[in-house]
């Protein structure tokens, strides 16, 4: 495995992806100041890395059909976390589960539902594979940044921002 760290370029590339993960090489190319072969070849090294661990939509769950979205606050034997996870995923309707350090509720499970009825069964589900559920939370909505701090920001004004900041590197000179 390269252990090489992150570069401005690295992270310029990343910042564009979270962005807008399907901008083409040549969008990206264009917006961090270099080839799309050079944006081509970072990817598969961040990829190849396990940096970039994939390339997902963001859902709107309502608008879908699916208006219910849940969250289960569990606990599980810390030395299972992991297993345990792989297993909650198999269940219809999971769609993201987040293991906690510390602490006895230790994991956390987001679902989503069309009724009441399922998530009754996801949670039955749940309690079946040995979990303890202490709480659950009705999620009205998810708000999600891009981590800035992927772009490199040099400038006297680094620490200000706009929305005409279109992340290429000559917006930063």
């Amino acid at each position: 495995m390269d252990d090489t760290p992150l570069d401005d370029v690295d992270r310029s590339i990343l910042h564009q992806l979270q962005l807008n993960a399907r901008q083409t090489d040549t969008e990206i190319a264009e917006k961090v100041d270099v080839t799309s072969t050079t944006v081509r070849n970072r990817l598969d090294k961040l990829e190849d890395k396990g940096v970039i661990r994939g390339y997902y939509p963001e859902i709107d769950y309502e608008e879908a059909g699916y208006p219910l979205h849940v969250m289960f606050v569990c606990t599980v034997n810390p030395n299972n976390l992991k297993s345990m996870a792989e297993q909650i995923l198999d269940i219809r309707g999971v769609v993201t589960t987040r293991d906690l350090l510390g602490g006895e509720r230790n994991i956390h499970v987001e679902i989503v539902a069309g009724s009441v009825r399922e998530i009754e069964d996801i949670r039955n589900e749940l309690a079946d594979l040995g979990m303890t559920i202490n709480s659950s939370e009705i999620i009205s909505e998810t708000q999600v940044q891009s981590w800035d701090h992927f772009y490199p920001r040099t400038s006297p004004d680094a620490n200000q921002d706009d929305d005409t900041d279109d992340g290429s590197v000559t917006d930063q000179r």
